[in-house]
């Protein structure tokens, strides 16, 4: 990890002054990544396994976060979306540089409702639509053309009509059973301050040893 810290004015991370709601204390520091000028601050590395336990991660991005969980959509064909559907545990990680932050979250997934992902879909570029038609997700191709000439005929199939969510494509929702914040400091003394969620729906909150 990168020895630079840029927060010494920041709000130390500190199990005592931290919000008790770890969706409220990701939104504080989500919305301080958009207010630095991080690049792509929604970006997340979603790490999955299949049912036998073989891990991948790729990143992805954040499009919702509520009390509910953190959403994300993709190709309901692709590797990831088969792995979550035979092993709904996962994780996230979001990094954000020069903020020197992080933040990684584990909980259990499950597709969003087909209501949210067409009201999701409805709100994306034109082409973003065309391209989740186009695109048969992690497939072997034989080359860029093949796409290039799949979207052409989309283009001229909706020319003059509105582009429907197809059915292979939508959301996921992990709702976090566990958070933890990250904080460079020097030394390698880093803050980390962990949230784990309880039977009853509150959250407990405890220091990590660097």
């Amino acid at each position: 990890m990168s020895q630079r810290h840029n927060n010494e004015s920041s709000t130390p991370l500190d199990e005592a002054t931290v919000d008790p709601d770890p969706i409220k204390q990701f939104r504080l520091w989500f919305d301080a990544a958009v207010g630095f000028g991080s690049r792509l601050p929604e970006s997340m590395t979603l790490a999955t396994a299949t049912a036998a336990g073989k891990p991948s991660a790729r990143v992805v991005l954040l499009k919702t976060v509520d009390a509910e969980g953190f959403v994300f959509y993709t190709n309901y064909r692709s590797p990831k979306a088969q792995e979550l559907d035979e092993n709904p545990h996962a994780a996230l990680v979001f990094y954000w540089v020069g903020l020197d932050r992080q933040v990684r979250v584990q909980g259990r997934v499950s597709r969003v409702s087909a209501q949210e992902s067409d009201e999701y879909f409805k709100t994306r570029p034109r082409e973003s639509q065309l391209g989740a038609l186009a695109s048969p997700q992690s497939e072997v191709i034989e080359g860029r053309q093949v796409l290039e000439e799949r979207l052409r005929a989309l283009e001229r199939d909706y020319r003059d009509r509105e582009v429907e969510r197809p059915a292979h494509w939508g959301g996921f929702r992990l709702k976090p059973e566990q958070i933890e914040f990250w904080e460079n400091r020097p030394g390698r003394l880093h803050d980390r301050i962990a949230y784990d969620l309880q039977a009853d729906g509150s959250w407990t909150i405890a220091r990590l040893a660097p």
